[in-house]
């Protein structure tokens, strides 16, 4: 008997560690165990959880209510938790309780589940279904789950509509839509998605979604001065890469890797070295560590989904990212700089050039800057570069070398070309001035140059192909350099003069002519020991830091990027993400609505060579993209089931971006210039281009595209969507839709075409219904000279107008 009652009391000790161990692992062992344990609290094994963590033991054992443990579950003392997630019910607080009173025994260890963002994802099976698209199979899965019935198809106007603004940002034309309605093939539908994707207008609409994910800008700073502060001059060109990469379908783990090393995987390419503009825009000219920072964080955000900036400071709350993790991270950003190359035709970089990066030092140091402070880094040991230990990836970054036209761009033909032809005109314009002394003097300088220019070319092309009359080239691009200075200075110092006796008493204009007097004498003696080439050298090497991060994550193990970026593109086309917190894909962030479709769609963009375009067809042609947006009664089941249609059983309708608001306007007046690319346009009321190309910064944002939530250049991974009274104001107010109007008012007139139909179809996309045809002729029939152009004006301020259905 006595043995009967020592087994009843030991499995009477044992049962609360049965209800309480599980409640640990789940709720507890993902920020408290392994390296990464939060407060230094390792709940891994009984002897870890006594020792404690920074604040002492976690657990008195026999005593629950004095346990450290025991009060912050159940918020007795800071901080709850557990961190950032719901309260402990009683039962499951009664059952830790019950274990820590019977002395907090277990045996083996605890081990965390890894978060699920932070596996390989898998390829699932497809649900079994009668719908030939495995995203049907997998949402209707869910759907019957919940009993939830899927709207039937919406309407083929209706989706010809949604459709091509999805694709191309442009509603379609009346011919477009007379071509789908008559198309009775039964892939007439596959058939339009497949030309919309074929469009140069696809590179135009995506390359704005991206454009946000990657915080474009264009340079902005003290413009009155040209004084770049932030982002460079020229970046419109990263802009063109992205429309034509796009447009050409380019991997998105090839655009991934020549955004962050198109350098080093491309060095003498500059349509590839355009990419690197995505870190060029990272640039500040004041604030080298705010500059790194960006790099960092947004790269963290925009390609893997982690909030790793919250690292930077103090080990993550909720990741396993600790705050060496955040440095060493950016060390792989520490060497790179930025620069402009030449391009043909222009030989001043402020005018015309391309943005890119290079790195500037191999081996850079980097600290760990205690609490995040710039000020207090602990000098104490430099950090490699390196991705977060938690994805367990050895980083090897191996150096690149680069040819001698990578580090010294000035070598390339053109460019030689291009100078000559700049010394040739002035010596051309020089001889046309009038005869006299400074004619005299500024051909002379004019003509020294040209042959300094050309002798200094001569010594460049010698040094950088170890010819060996280098030496000899060099001393004579030396002679011909002093002597072409001799003769500019004697130039400048002639025209100073002149400006003296110009200037007739002022001495601004004097005490200005003087300091060029100064400097000119100066310069001549100072000669230099060598010649100058024609251009600046850079490193023959580049760390190969960014090429080791571009292919880890791009690679089919990373298990964060192609979900990542199949959630983007999935949220601009259904209106919700399938991960809700698109840039947390962490333990803080919501886990996603549907994730063996998201694991199945991330291996599938990876299968098929990160194609986006596929992945597009893909949802495109699902039946849940064709579904109708309404279920066209408040009180049907579905309503009340799923409020919010997390389960997609409509589609979601969505308001136009504000670009696009902008551009559908013109292109409905027949008045949109549809030409591709080139520098930002300062001025928008000057041209009748897409948005895409307007100049857009913190700085200068057009106040019409602002009204419609047009993005923020500093951060805008979702779109918000605001609806305000001044979104109506500035349709029924804006010199924009009014002169479109009365545009469109004209065409359709000279058309001869039924006006109300043809209004209502060109601006909305639909016939008019009878109350609305009934109220247009009612409305047209006042005969003031304005009724045409004023009935269209009201149509673009229609609901139908600026909503994608």
């Amino acid at each position: 008997m006595p043995g009967i009652f020592l087994l009843l009391a030991a499995a009477a000790l044992a049962l609360p560690a049965q209800d309480a161990l599980p409640l640990l692992k789940a709720r507890c062992a993902g920020c408290h165990t392994g390296a990464t344990a939060k407060a230094g609290l390792d709940l891994t094994s009984r002897e870890s959880l006594l020792k404690g963590g920074t604040r002492g033991p976690a657990v008195t054992p026999g005593n629950a209510k004095t346990s450290l443990l025991y009060r912050a579950i159940t918020h007795d003392s800071q901080p709850h938790m557990p961190l950032g997630s719901p309260k402990l019910s009683d039962a499951e607080t009664q059952a830790i309780a019950q274990w820590i009173d019977a002395g907090a025994n277990f045996t083996g260890t605890i081990q965390a589940e890894q978060h699920w963002s932070f596996r390989k994802p898998v390829k699932p099976a497809v649900p079994r279904s009668t719908y030939p698209n495995p995203i049907d199979a997998f949402l209707e899965a869910e759907r019957a789950r919940r009993n939830l019935k899927p709207m039937p198809e919406a309407d083929r106007r209706t989706l010809l509509r949604r459709v091509t603004l999805d694709l191309t940002g442009i509603p379609p034309t009346p011919e477009e839509q007379a071509a789908f309605l008559a198309d009775r093939s039964a892939n007439a539908y596959e058939k339009l998605v497949d030309r919309l994707l074929a469009s140069p207008r696809y590179g135009e609409r995506w390359a704005r979604h991206w454009m946000d994910i990657w915080r474009y800008s264009d340079w902005y700073g003290y413009r009155r001065a040209k004084e770049v502060r932030n982002s460079q001059r020229h970046i419109w060109r990263w802009r063109d890469w992205i429309v034509e990469s796009l447009n050409a379908d380019k991997g998105y783990d090839r655009m991934l890797t020549e955004m962050l090393a198109g350098d080093e995987i491309a060095p003498n390419d500059p349509q590839t070295l355009r990419a690197t503009g995505y870190l060029a825009r990272n640039y500040s000219r004041y604030d080298r560590n705010g500059w790194m920072q960006d790099a960092v964080d947004h790269t963290a955000q925009a390609f893997l989904g982690v909030t790793l900036k919250c690292a930077r400071c103090h080990d993550h709350k909720y990741d396993p990212f600790s705050q060496q993790d955040y440095y060493q991270f950016r060390a792989i950003f520490e060497p790179y700089q930025v620069r402009y190359d030449r391009v043909p035709g222009e030989v001043d970089t402020e005018k015309n050039g391309v943005a890119r990066i290079y790195d500037a030092d191999l081996n850079p140091d980097t600290y760990l800057l205690t609490a995040g402070d710039v000020q207090n880094p602990d000098k104490s040991r430099k950090l490699d570069p390196g991705v977060p230990g938690v994805f367990q990836s050895p980083f090897a970054a191996k150096p690149v070398n680069l040819k001698a036209e990578a580090y010294y761009p000035d070598l390339r033909p053109f460019v030689h070309a291009d100078l000559l032809a700049a010394a040739k005109k002035a010596v051309a314009d020089a001889e046309a001035m009038p005869a006299g002394a400074l004619k005299d003097r500024t051909l002379a300088a004019a003509k020294a140059e040209l042959a300094s220019l050309e002798a200094r070319i001569a010594a460049d092309k010698a040094k950088y192909a170890t010819a060996p009359n280098f030496e000899e080239l060099a001393l004579a691009a030396r002679d011909a350099e002093r002597k072409a200075g001799i003769l500019k200075a004697a130039e400048v110092i002639h025209r100073a003069y002149q400006q003296i006796e110009d200037a007739k008493g002022d001495e601004k204009k004097i005490a200005a002519a003087k300091k060029h007097i100064d400097e000119a004498q100066k310069a001549l003696t100072q000669p230099a020991e060598g010649y100058t080439g024609v251009g600046t050298a850079y490193p023959e090497k580049s760390s190969g830091r960014r090429l080791a991060l571009a292919q880890w994550m791009a690679s089919r193990d990373n298990p964060l990027t192609a979900r990542v970026a199949v959630n983007h593109i999935w949220l601009r086309h259904f209106g919700k993400a399938l991960v809700p917190t698109v840039t947390d894909f962490g333990r803080n962030g919501k886990p996603p609505t549907h994730p063996a479709l998201l694991d199945y769609l991330a291996v599938s963009l990876m299968e098929n060579g990160w194609s986006m375009k596929a992945l597009h067809r893909q949802l495109l042609t699902s039946q849940a993209y064709r579904m109708a947006s309404t279920a066209g009664d408040e009180s049907h089941p579905n309503a009340k089931a799923d409020p919010d249609n997390l389960y997609l059983w409509r589609m979601n309708p969505r308001r136009m971006e504000s670009e696009i608001v902008r551009d559908a306007i013109l292109a409905v007046s027949g008045s949109l210039d549809t030409s591709a690319g080139g520098p930002e346009i300062d001025n928008p009321d000057s041209t009748l281009r897409r948005s895409l190309y307007i100049a857009h910064t913190p700085d200068i944002q057009v106040p019409f595209l602002k009204m419609f939530d047009s993005p923020n250049p500093v951060e805008c991974y979702e779109r918000s969507e605001s609806v305000v009274p001044q979104q109506a104001l500035a349709l029924a107010n804006s010199k924009l839709s009014r002169t479109e109007a009365e545009r469109l008012a004209e065409r359709l007139a000279a058309a001869g075409v039924p006006f109300v139909n043809a209004a209502f179809e060109r601006v909305l996309g639909r016939a008019p219904n009878d109350a609305e045809r009934a109220a247009a002729d009612r409305f047209l029939s006042t005969n003031t000279p304005t009724a045409r152009a004023d009935l269209l004006h009201v149509l673009f301020n229609h609901n139908d107008f600026v909503t994608i259905r």
